[in-house]
């Protein structure tokens, strides 16, 4: 018997970062069917290891990775900053928060050897008034942080897509003052895409609205 997932038009293998539903939505304004693909979550610890193995054929990206061997799509579309906190917290009943606020509260170092001028863009060091946000605590996985957000006061800055992996005991709370999050695929530089692989990108980027990136 054959293996489905060899050959020239086997599914894209496509890794995301937490939700699921960015790859899902990418996939579908390329006019492709989630049977099209194997979505699997990547390690934030080393968000690239699975793309520079071989083992992933795309990644959907934010914030624009600027790494020597990967090559990202035009910006797709972005999306909007959140915060998340326990749903005890002092900001979790609000409709939206400031992220001036949010430094009010402990907040999340970067995981494992996640890039640190990425984490710059996802917890920033300073908000834009110039308050530090103080980047404490630090866990390897998603599930982690929001165990310790719910046991806590500590909040975690992010994007609002969180809020499909949020526990009830979580909230995810927007924060309109921090720019929303751009969203990219990016693949191994100078490798030569499998044939569904490249023409899922194109179509990505010719379905997006956004002006086209680098």
């Amino acid at each position: 018997m054959s293996d489905p997932t060899a050959g020239p038009d086997r599914p894209i293998r496509l890794g995301y970062p937490s939700s699921p539903q960015t790859a899902l939505d990418l996939l579908a304004g390329a006019g492709l069917s989630e049977d099209r693909a194997v979505l699997e979550p990547y390690d934030l610890t080393d968000p690239f290891s699975a793309l520079r193995k071989g083992e992933l054929d795309v990644l959907v990206v934010k914030f624009g990775p600027q790494e020597a061997d990967l090559a990202t799509s035009g910006v797709l579309h972005h999306e909007a900053r959140a915060v998340v906190v326990s749903a005890s917290h002092p900001l979790a009943d609000r409709d939206t928060v400031s992220v001036e606020e949010v430094a009010d509260y402990d907040a999340f170092d970067r995981p494992g050897a996640f890039p640190a001028y990425l984490w710059d863009e996802i917890v920033p060091p300073r908000t834009p008034g110039g308050r530090e946000i103080r980047r404490r605590h630090r866990v390897n996985t998603i599930p982690e942080m929001m165990a310790l957000v719910v046991g806590s006061h500590a909040v975690h800055l992010s994007v609002a897509s969180l809020a499909d992996l949020a526990p009830p005991a979580v909230r995810v709370v927007p924060v309109p003052d921090l720019p929303p999050a751009p969203v990219c695929l990016a693949w191994s530089r100078g490798a030569e895409l499998p044939a569904p692989v490249a023409r899922f990108i194109a179509a990505a980027e010719a379905a997006s609205s956004v002006a086209p990136g680098r």
